[in-house]
């Protein structure tokens, strides 16, 4: 009887076999490459996938960017008189000498007559006695002090002006957040600059993540990165009257998945990141998992996109973009080939890690299962 209950060898290394092979059709934690552009070529496919080599790079790279970046225009540098230049809202001071023992404007014997904070008008104007109103508004101090001299002259010959302006918010600009001091600076100098503006609250934070410059002026704005700006000097914009300042980290992102060093959202931390640079910022591949002759960058662009003509747009909106590691042909595309905001780049697993796994998980029941034969004999 006992005999009749005691399991074969053969028995034994049947079930072995029969679970490994089970342990095969487990779920996968990567997908392969075959799992991935699975339905492609069928015809109602809602995505397709284009392999990115040297031939094919310039057509796919000239595509319409899928999440295209608002306010690129930029304003450059533009060399004025570092005089600055008096405007509506600024305040303006006068101190007149007078010599003439029954001035106007003061008491006998006063030398010095004082007009201070003298707004100027919407209009442009400072009002003054006896002489009324005397346009200010968009000259310099000294072409100011030279006009209300000239005024006052008619009715007091020997007067001499001081002139003294300060600038009001219209002649001033306001620098918003995205710094350690954030505030309204006023336009002392016709010649300040933005650099010259962020540098007077506090410098660009140097834990940003590609920080953004903004300028709004007129209604518009205008964005440009630091990094860009502090490093073309033309670029560096003179500002004027009521222009607004803010800083903020790039929005941009993109996704790593798959047998990548690491699974996470990553921002872009500069302007341009090429393909071969995201894996890099990734931390490579899994050298036990990935399959280097296929990394792939999926993309969503919008449907205006789409185009019958490669040379005009992808096929499809739903693209995939394959790259071989393995061919200098591949890498020299993937450091060409520029990630886009919202890319998912998928490092796909190589289908020997199944084989191996299923090798290994075969060998070890093998093994066990002629442990237990021999120790019921």
């Amino acid at each position: 009887m006992r005999q009749l209950l005691r399991p074969s060898g053969h028995r034994l290394c049947a079930f072995g076999l029969a679970f490994a092979l089970s342990a095969c059709s487990a779920p996968q934690d990567v997908a392969n490459m075959q799992q991935v552009v699975a339905g492609a070529q069928a015809a109602g496919s809602t995505f397709a996938v284009q392999m990115v080599t040297q031939d094919t790079l310039a057509t796919v790279q000239s595509w319409p960017n899928s999440h295209p970046v608002q306010n690129t225009d930029w304003i450059a540098h533009k060399t004025v008189a570092p005089d600055a230049i008096i405007q509506a809202g600024d305040r303006v001071s006068l101190a007149v000498w007078d010599n003439d023992e029954s001035s106007l404007l003061g008491q006998a014997g006063q030398k010095v007559i004082q007009l201070p904070d003298l707004r100027v008008s919407s209009a442009g104007t400072i009002f003054l006695p006896y002489v009324g109103d005397v346009q200010v508004a968009g000259m310099t101090a000294t072409a100011a002090r030279s006009k209300v001299e000239g005024k006052l002259h008619e009715i007091i010959p020997s007067a001499q002006v001081q002139l003294n302006a300060v600038a009001g918010l219209q002649n001033s600009v306001h620098v918003i957040s995205g710094v350690p001091n954030p505030g309204t600076l006023p336009l002392a100098d016709a010649g300040m600059t933005i650099t010259s503006a962020l540098a007077q609250s506090g410098g660009i934070p140097g834990n940003m993540a590609n920080p953004q410059v903004n300028l709004q002026r007129g209604g518009k704005m205008y964005t440009i990165a630091a990094e860009k700006l502090l490093s073309h000097p033309e670029l560096d914009t003179t500002l004027i009257g009521n222009d607004k300042i803010f800083v903020q980290p790039d929005k941009r992102y993109f996704l790593s998945l798959g047998a990548a060093g690491r699974e996470t959202v990553i921002d872009f931390p500069r302007d341009t990141v090429t393909t071969l640079e995201a894996m890099s910022l990734i931390g490579g591949v899994n050298q036990d998992m990935a399959n280097p002759r296929a990394i792939l960058v999926l993309r969503a662009y919008p449907a205006a996109a789409v185009s019958a003509k490669a040379t005009q747009g992808p096929p499809k909106a739903q693209m995939v973009f394959a790259f071989d590691l393995t061919k200098a042909d591949g890498l020299f595309s993937a450091g060409s080939f520029m990630i886009q905001d919202r890319d998912l780049v998928l490092v796909t697993e190589s289908t020997l890690v199944n084989t191996t796994n299923t090798v290994r998980l075969f060998t070890g029941m093998f093994a066990g299962s002629r442990a237990v034969y021999n120790g019921v004999q």
